[in-house]
């Protein structure tokens, strides 16, 4: 009994000294610290659970929203500090503020001492290095695509978290979604367009562009040769304008000057609805208020009364 307690002390005390190291100097003490194997399971930093199931924390606002579902109660140690913004959270503030937020450096990681790490694909190289060589497991996940990859994305997050089952609980949400917001059968799309800041569009083969094909709405975007990111001058938009445009963006920024210019208002055909910024980018949770926005605005043209004000906010 004497011999194992003092081997889960000295453990215990070489997985601090790492994650001290790791606080002070990322460059020569990490390396360093990557060559001291041996010991056992307490010397990997990470190693707590919390229930039996892994400790997590998420850099990305997407996986966070995702995670703070599927996740149980003291897995989820820290999420991304942009999820504590309204303005870029994927999730709502009461349910945010129910975790620690980071900035994303290694050093908070190593503070904090999760077993995994989920991260974006856009990780940059020297964190994901250091991550590694601190023997954290690190999960990076990319942008969903479409409605199949976000159900996928929902299902490997709470594999990871061992908690499949709120997984299908979340795919089943979306699914419902889906289902409710269906367009009218036989209907024919509306042209629509998702204008953003500075006069970004989104491109086909976003989960944007899926969620709106589902709910009643072509991508004009993707038909004028338009990819992710591409620029669309006003001059365009006015020469053709689609039925819809859904704003992304803040009305009052000068950098959305385009998206209430008043040469806008005299397109008595086209409408604009204000989109959550969240609605873009973010799968899981989002996805289904996502749907319920994109529908309100079919809803909103087929309606015989009047929409009032050309810019129409969908937001609750």
């Amino acid at each position: 009994m004497i011999r194992a307690l003092s081997l889960t002390r000295s453990g215990r005390g070489r997985r601090k000294a790492r994650l001290l190291a790791a606080a002070l100097a990322l460059a020569g003490p990490v390396a360093a610290l990557a060559g001291c194997g041996g010991g056992d399971a307490a010397d990997a930093p990470g190693s707590a659970k919390a229930g039996g199931h892994p400790t997590i924390v998420s850099l990305n606002p997407c996986t966070d929203a995702i995670l703070a579902e599927v996740t149980g109660p003291g897995q989820l140690l820290a999420i991304s500090n942009y999820s504590h913004d309204p303005e870029s959270s994927s999730m709502p503030m009461e349910a945010a503020r129910r975790f620690r937020a980071v900035s994303g450096s290694v050093e908070e990681v190593a503070r904090i001492g999760p077993r995994v790490v989920v991260a974006s694909a856009f990780l940059d190289p020297a964190s994901e290095a250091a991550f590694r060589r601190l023997g954290f497991e690190l999960v990076k996940v990319p942008i969903a695509s479409d409605l199949r990859a976000a159900r996928e994305q929902v299902r490997q997050l709470a594999r990871l978290a061992g908690h499949p089952e709120r997984g299908e609980r979340l795919v089943q949400r979306i699914d419902a979604a889906v289902a409710r917001n269906a367009p009218p059968a036989g209907m024919r799309q509306i042209p629509a367009l998702v204008w953003e800041s500075g006069g970004l569009v989104a491109g086909d083969r976003t989960l944007i562009v899926d969620m709106m094909e589902h709910t009643g709405f072509t991508n004009i975007a993707g038909a004028r040769g338009l990819s992710q990111a591409d620029y669309l001058p006003l001059e365009h938009v006015l020469a053709d304008p689609p039925r819809v445009v859904f704003a992304v963006g803040d009305p009052l920024a000068e950098e959305d000057r385009m998206l209430h210019h008043p040469a806008l208002s005299a397109l008595t055909s086209t409408r604009r609805f204000l989109l959550s910024r969240s609605s873009l980018w973010c799968g899981g949770p989002t996805i289904p208020r996502a749907l319920d926005e994109l529908a309100a605005a079919r809803r909103a043209l087929a309606s015989p009364e009047p929409l009032g004000d050309w810019t129409v906010s969908l937001r609750p």
